[in-house]
Parts: structure tokens; sequence; C-alpha cells
């Protein structure tokens, strides 16, 4: 009889041997692998660790969802690995822009540059799409389910675009005879609201360059939005991606690839 190994807190996956170290946190519904392509396309003058941020992908699954926990989490994550030698950069898109900051804010001596993709840290935001796409996996009975295919057709007839369907049937894992979900499906549902949010930062500001990233067919990035940015972090950025909607660096991947390149291979300044 064989027991299944408990999961890591926190889970990465590594891409790359040399150059600058950046981290990657992915957003809801995502896994580190999300980024592997972008990584691949940093390389050689970058090394990429790809998170799967808790309750997502091969990490454990938390009772909460809280964003201090889970950047603290990925800061003793870092300490005792990826940045045990010195300050990494770190990109986050969408949940995990907003760990990302929330990383920068308290553990700025972590963090040498931090990429925000297409979020700002504030609540709101189209919650309602992603509560219609958790509904939409929570609707599917695992327990009919013979073949990944019939997820895919079941969950067509509540998603129509493929490429969603696709995204979120990542999360969908074979299991003995049957199907699960990776992703903590009830919990997110459950704490959408908090993951909408954006927790009190107090005194704390980022001084380190800061670049963010937003796409010309989102609403996620709005111009009020900006004065709330730069007053956490100064160095602040802003970079619109024409023809990029809120997932940037798959709907954009060069232009967001070279946005990359330049930010995080500037001179100090």
């Amino acid at each position: 009889m064989s027991t299944a190994s408990a999961p890591e807190t926190v889970s990465t996956t590594s891409v790359g041997d040399t150059g600058a170290p950046v981290v990657f946190l992915h957003g809801l519904f995502g896994q580190g692998r999300n980024f592997t392509q972008v990584a691949k396309a940093l390389q050689p003058q970058f090394r990429a660790l790809l998170v799967d941020l808790p309750n997502h992908g091969r990490s454990a699954w938390t009772d909460r969802f809280d964003y201090v926990q889970t950047a603290d989490l990925v800061a003793a994550h870092l300490r005792t690995g990826f940045a045990a030698d010195g300050p990494v950069h770190v990109v986050g898109h969408s949940m995990g822009g907003k760990v990302a900051m929330v990383l920068a804010l308290r553990h700025p001596d972590l963090v040498d540059r931090l990429v925000v993709a297409d979020i700002a840290p504030a609540s709101g935001g189209s919650l309602g799409e992603f509560a219609h796409l958790l509904d939409s996996l929570a609707a599917i009975d695992l327990t009919t389910v013979t073949r990944r295919g019939e997820a895919d057709e079941r969950l067509a007839e509540r998603v129509a675009d493929a490429r969603v369907r696709g995204f979120l049937l990542q999360n969908l894992r074979a299991d003995g005879d049957g199907f699960r979900w990776q992703a903590n499906l009830d919990l997110l549902r459950r704490d959408l609201p908090t993951i909408g949010g954006f927790p009190d930062p107090g005194d704390a500001t980022f001084d380190h360059p800061v670049l963010w990233v937003a796409g010309d067919r989102s609403d996620y990035v709005r111009p009020e939005h900006g004065p709330v940015m730069r007053g956490l972090f100064p160095r602040t950025t802003l970079v619109t991606l024409k023809g990029a909607g809120h997932w940037v660096h798959s709907e954009q991947p060069e232009a967001f690839v070279s946005a990359l390149r330049t930010f995080l291979g500037a001179p100090d300044r």
C-alpha cells in the first residue's frame, strides 16, 4: 500500500541555471508553469523560479486566503533557497501581482526589482467573471467524468472560449480511476472578496524600481489607481501593452518578454 506524500507548502520549478534570478507568481486558477515560455525566452540572461502559490498547483492548501500570509510563505521559501544569496527580481500577475506587491512591502530586502502585471493595489475588478468561472468548475460532477475531454465538453456549456477552458482545466488531475481539482476551489470561491481586495499596507513603501504592466483591453489598471500605486511604489513606470487583455503575458508574450528584458536588465538607477 502506497501513501501519497503531502504537498510542499510552496512548490517551485526552476528554469535555467545562469543569469540574474527572477521569481514568477501566477494569478487565480494558475500555476507556476504558466510562465514557462516567458522564463525560457529570458534565458540566458535570467534564471527563473516558477512558484505554485498556496491553494494552487502542487503547493499545500490553507484554511483561508490571506495576502499577508501568502506573501510571508513565499518569503520564507525564498530565504531558504532562491534568494539565500541576495535579493531577486519578482514578477507577479493579477492575484500573484498583489502577492508580489505585499512581498515587496513586507520583505523589501528580498526584492531587487518588481514587475506587477495588470493589477493594482486596490479592491475591485471583474470579480463576477471569476465567480462565474469558479462556479462553472464546481458544477462539474467529477465522480461521473471518465476522461478529460468529457470535462471540457461539460465546461463548454458554461464557458464558450476554448482557450479559457484549457487554462482552467490545467487544474484537473487524474486521481486513481477518476479526477480531482488540484486547486482549492471551495476556498477560492468562498474567499473571492478577499482575493479581490488588498490589505492595508500601513506606512510601508518600496523604493526600488517597479514596472507596472497593463493591457489596453483590460480594466484592472485604471487612472485612479495611479496615485495609490505611486504612493506605495514611488519609482513606478507604467507600460501599456496594445492588444492585450488581462492575461498580458499570454496574449502578447513577445511584447511582455521585451518589456521584462529591458526593465530587469537596465542599469541601476
